[in-house]
């Protein structure tokens, strides 16, 4: 079992706190000392230049997924130079009307630095990428991988 931290701060600097005007701009601080400027989305009022949640759920779920294929290819003697992911991610309504991040796009590109495995083979690696991924395991968010 393991446990993960993290201290998020939001002070006011909005004169009211009015749903219009009030700032949405805050900070994650992490054990180890670094700092993500975090806000809400645009379409929320928040700021375009800081990482919103919905951002960080697709960037933790491809994250995972990547460290996890990296774990496969690796006890599989399997070589990667490289591993590039243009992942995205969809908000739609539940069957309750509450918006939710239904769908994840990963797209990874891997680059190899060794013989590449076959298409089956990395599909399976993917799979099992996705078995195993602890953030994956953790959403209702469906995930598919389209290979690039």
């Amino acid at each position: 079992m393991a446990e993960h931290r993290a201290n998020i701060v939001w002070t006011r600097t909005s004169a009211d706190f009015a749903y219009e005007s009030y700032n949405r701009d805050h900070v994650w601080r992490i054990p180890g000392g670094l700092e993500v400027a975090a806000s809400s989305a645009p379409a929320y009022r928040g700021t375009d230049e800081r990482m919103d949640p919905e951002q960080a759920l697709v960037a933790a779920l491809s994250s995972c997924h990547m460290l996890t294929f990296l774990s496969i290819a690796a006890r599989k003697r399997l070589v990667i130079d490289a591993y590039e992911d243009e992942a995205s991610g969809v908000m739609t309504k539940n069957a309750k009307g509450k918006l939710f991040v239904s769908h994840c796009t990963l797209r990874p590109k891997i680059t190899w630095g060794g013989p590449a495995p076959s298409a089956e083979e990395i599909e399976k690696i993917h799979h099992l990428s996705h078995e195993e991924c602890f953030i994956a395991n953790s959403v209702l968010t469906e995930i598919t991988v389209e290979p690039r």
